[in-house]
């Protein structure tokens, strides 16, 4: 193993239950570098941390194949505290801190030290008294080397700027002894743009001392202002290892992006067409949406009737919120305006009852009714908002149970939903299946706007092309207005008329599905063409 590099993953390879998310993978990372991980959403970076750190999900998951090697020698890291042992630390995009406790405290937790005393020398370490007055020294010595002199070591974490929190966090992992190798996973995200300039200093600091850097971040501005190399992984697989100063913004954009766009949908389903309705079947006005990791902030954007539209971008851009306003499940401001009718939000199923059908991205938590049968779900929307598959039995109104069981059969058949028959409980059901019971549950409401979130989401290919399809179909067949959200931009630039990538809660960019991938790739990262 070359011994000029600090960390080399070698061949490595993941499998979640038959699906091979890594393949292969190399990463090599040498001493005092900061070095770029970069690719889309789904490319395997987290999952290639996670091996690194140990995380537990790897291992109760059959572990993984290649080696890992740190100053030439092959090592075995088991779990989070083995990586630590190994001088490996990770700043985690979700702070953990304990935000009641000082400074000091989140710095030192776990690492403590104490003074013994009478007690302690008969009973054993754990009655120790804390060295405060160390512990304090030991932190202000950590504060002080990034570069922090104004944070102070006894305030309390609680209230502090988001900032100030990540900084605390890098301050804990160089406060650990024999620390090595950092990684830092999407550190940038929640700052601002003073205090992100801040930390990329922060991380130039660290190198200088030999500490090596793995940077995790989507915003390849950032990878050519403070990295030295990177590693672009695409589909699981290694693309390239590059050294920053022998490429550009559209080289590193178009190795990300770069893969020949399959058509998920036969070309005689999709045709070529020209929308000649002029009508605003969905408008979003100064639209923003107070999801937590997904905020939408002040969108504008307008949607044709009878157009299928997408919105893609990188996780926690804010695509997933645009979707869950509308439902009513988080706080929203601004207009959403439905073929003229502005819609008041704050009534719960009022998007519902204005003829706007959705799939929700997250079908166990807010899709389905796990524990009812498939005939329940998927007739359930349609009964309280239309008042279907009911009778009327003098005032009463009750099931109509032969017209629900009819309809759900035909359901089952068209979208092929693997299932023993209406009956069976949907919580049984595997995950592809369940996606489409969501899928058809809209259908039966016949929306005029149907608003799918990651619709293939964990099904695999032969029921994404007959989802993907079928959206196809009713689009083309009722002129049903359809706005899909997913992170897969194959998906999208398959099925699309046009596609708003989502950078910061905003719309960066409306693209056609046949634009370059230099100009996808640099629009999910936020950056303008002609910056590059």
């Amino acid at each position: 193993m070359d011994d000029q590099y600090l960390l080399s993953m070698s061949n490595i390879t993941k499998e979640y239950y038959g699906n091979r998310v890594l393949k292969n993978v190399n990463l090599n990372v040498k001493p005092g570098e900061i070095h770029a991980l970069v690719g889309e959403n789904g490319a395997g970076k987290s999952t290639l941390m996670n091996i690194l750190f140990g995380m537990p999900v790897i291992f109760n998951t059959g572990g993984f194949e290649g080696q890992i090697y740190l100053d030439g020698e092959p090592v075995t890291i088991e779990s989070p505290h083995a990586a630590m042992d190994h001088g490996i630390g990770m700043v985690h995009q979700e702070f953990m801190l304990i935000p009641e406790f000082s400074v000091t405290e989140n710095i030192k937790l776990g690492r403590e030290i104490g003074e013994s005393n009478a007690l302690s020398k008969i009973f054993g370490r754990l009655l120790d008294k804390m060295d405060w007055n160390q512990m304090s020294k030991d932190s202000r010595k950590s504060l002080d080397s990034i570069g922090m002199m104004n944070i102070e070591e006894y305030a309390k974490v609680a209230g502090m700027p988001i900032g100030y929190k990540q900084f605390v966090e890098i301050a804990r992992e160089i406060d650990k002894t024999g620390i090595k190798l950092l990684v830092f996973d999407e550190p940038t995200a929640v700052l601002t743009e003073s205090e992100a300039g801040r930390l990329l200093e922060i991380m130039r600091l660290i190198a200088d001392k030999g500490i090596a850097i793995i940077f995790i971040t989507h915003r390849l501005t950032e990878v050519m202002a403070v990295a030295d190399s990177m590693t672009i992984l695409r589909d699981g697989e290694f693309v390239a290892r590059k050294e920053v100063g022998e490429t550009s913004l559209a080289n590193m954009a178009e190795l990300m992006i770069g893969r020949k766009v399959e058509r998920l949908v036969e070309d005689e389903l999709l045709g070529q067409r020209e929308l000649f309705d002029d009508r605003i079947a969905l408008e979003f006005k100064d639209y923003s949406v107070d999801m937590p990791g997904e905020r939408v902030r002040g969108m504008n954007v307008k949607v044709r009737a009878g157009e299928i539209f997408g919105f893609g971008g990188l996780a926690g851009q804010g695509k997933i919120g645009i979707l869950n306003g509308i439902m009513g499940l988080y706080d929203t401001e601004g207009e959403v305006i439905s073929f003229g009718k502005t819609l008041d939000l704050s009534k719960l199923g009022e998007a519902l009852r204005n003829g706007i059908a959705f799939v929700s991205e997250d079908r166990r938590g807010v899709g389905l009714l796990l524990g009812e049968s498939i005939e329940r779900n998927i007739t359930f929307s349609a009964m309280q908002i239309n008042n279907e598959f009911l009778k009327s039995i003098g005032p009463v109104k009750i099931l109509d149970k032969k017209a629900a069981d009819e309809h759900t059969k035909e359901m089952i058949k068209l979208l092929d939903i693997r299932c023993t028959g209406p009956s069976q409980v949907v919580g049984s059901l595997s995950g592809g299946n369940q996606q489409k019971v969501c899928l058809a549950r809209a259908l039966t409401m016949v929306p005029k706007i149907l608003i799918v979130s990651e619709p293939t989401r964990g099904i695999d290919i032969g029921a994404k092309k007959l989802v993907l399809e079928h959206l196809t179909k009713i689009n083309r067949e009722l002129g049903t207005t359809i706005v899909m959200i997913s992170s897969e931009l194959v998906e999208l630039r398959s099925l699309c008329d046009r596609i708003a990538i989502v950078s910061e809660g905003k719309v960066f960019d409306i693209m056609r599905p046949d634009d370059s991938d230099v100009a996808y790739g640099l629009a999910m990262a936020g950056v303008r063409e002609e910056v590059r």
